[in-house]
């Protein structure tokens, strides 16, 4: 009897001990607002129109994530995020239950993590701090998010490290297998990054590279055209040219923080090739983008916020530029809950590759990467929004 009493402390000890050193956690976002966008292009028409639009600073979702600790400094992870639209309840991400995020992998204090499943590429995790988009999200983004400004586009089948902070400097590298027998190549996606901060200062570059197997499906949700499992965020400014056989992405960031100001630069280059047009499939165009912002902290719970994008699109015939202007205004009313305003200006020139027909036609305005394509070159948006973090 005294065995079995033994037996069953300790038992109930281990037990105890290993649920102490575990940990999963449910969280969420949900952010909506009321929004105007001008000249938006319908499907009886176009004009201005008011509605709600959600996500803007960050996307609506939920997600569980967890840890077990494995002894010596080793931990067992994982995490599955879920996107959904929450004005009407659908799934984001080509409907697919956990589309923003689905991995399992193995963190060490000392030499890094490895993780497995879909996930963001190494240039998200590391330059996306440097730049605007953790404060104003959407409204400050590269037109039609070609070089993945505001992270919408995320890789499947891949295999990702992120190495210590070694003083502030942090490398990360990525890996996705195409899966298609004979051709080991075909819609891989490979990606390295790399940043440093130290005190006000960040800075970080990286490249991506992405193919898809022939223009109908890849690993990267940017080179997939089926509607059925990806919508790009601009069938204006990107539809064009999602077809192609390879992406590549270069970019570049950098902040700076003094006093209450903080201040950043960015560069990006993104280049599509082979992708099916009124000229054939073997065509190459770049989209070169230089952007800067300033941010003010007017008040301990309140940030305002300016900033301008400049892309130029070129080759193939292609001349399109986007000249766009954001501002932004976020107050927090709780650690939880904030108020925010966003307002923007895009002006398009030049040609570019039409979505439909892949002829080339005038370059049309899309603001940020809100998807609501203009009727003309010009859009204009503004919108009052609310979020709400769990």
């Amino acid at each position: 009897m005294k065995k079995r009493i033994l037996g069953t402390a300790v038992l109930a000890a281990f037990a105890s001990a290993a649920h102490a050193q575990s940990s999963i956690t449910l969280y969420g976002t949900l952010d909506n607002a009321v929004a105007w966008f001008g000249n938006q292009q319908g499907k009886s028409g176009s004009g201005g129109t008011f509605q709600l639009f959600g996500g803007n600073l960050s996307a609506n979702k939920w997600g569980l994530k967890g840890t077990e600790d494995l002894g010596s400094g080793l931990s067992a992870i994982f995490n599955v995020e879920s996107g959904f639209n929450g004005n009407n309840g659908a799934l984001g991400q080509g409907q697919r239950i956990f589309g923003r995020t689905a991995i399992v992998g193995l963190n060490s204090n000392s030499a890094g993590k490895v993780t497995v499943g879909r996930q963001y590429d190494p240039l998200i995790d590391l330059l996306q701090p440097l730049t605007d988009d953790d404060t104003f999200g959407s409204g400050f983004a590269t037109p039609g998010d070609m070089d993945n400004y505001d992270n919408s586009y995320r890789t499947s089948n891949s295999v990702k490290y992120t190495s210590p902070d070694f003083s502030g400097l942090q490398i990360s590298t990525m890996y996705a297998f195409g899966g298609q027998a004979g051709s080991t190549g075909a819609g891989q996606t490979w990606a390295v990054a790399a940043a440093y901060n130290h005190g006000p200062f960040g800075f970080g570059a990286g490249y991506f590279r992405a193919n898809s197997n022939g223009g109908t499906a890849a690993t990267f949700d940017g080179l997939n055209p089926n509607a059925a499992n990806f919508a790009t965020d601009s069938l204006a400014i990107t539809g064009g040219f999602t077809s192609a056989n390879s992406l590549q992405i270069i970019r570049a960031a950098g902040d700076y923080a003094f006093g209450k100001v903080t201040a950043g630069l960015a560069y990006s280059n993104v280049e599509y090739s082979d992708y099916a047009s009124a000229y054939g499939n073997n065509n190459s165009t770049k989209f070169n983008t230089g952007q800067l912002f300033v941010n003010y902290q007017l008040t301990q719970q309140t940030v305002i916020g300016a900033g301008y994008n400049y892309t130029k699109g070129s080759g193939n015939a292609v001349s399109a530029s986007y000249n766009q202007f954001s501002l932004g205004a976020d107050c927090f009313l709780s650690k939880r809950t904030d108020i925010y305003a966003l307002a923007g200006y895009q002006k398009a020139s030049g040609n570019t590759i039409s979505a439909t027909s892949g002829a080339l036609v005038p370059a049309v305005a899309s603001m940020g990467d809100f998807g609501n394509d203009s009727s003309n070159n010009k859009q204009a948006m503004a919108m009052v929004g609310l979020r709400h973090a769990f």
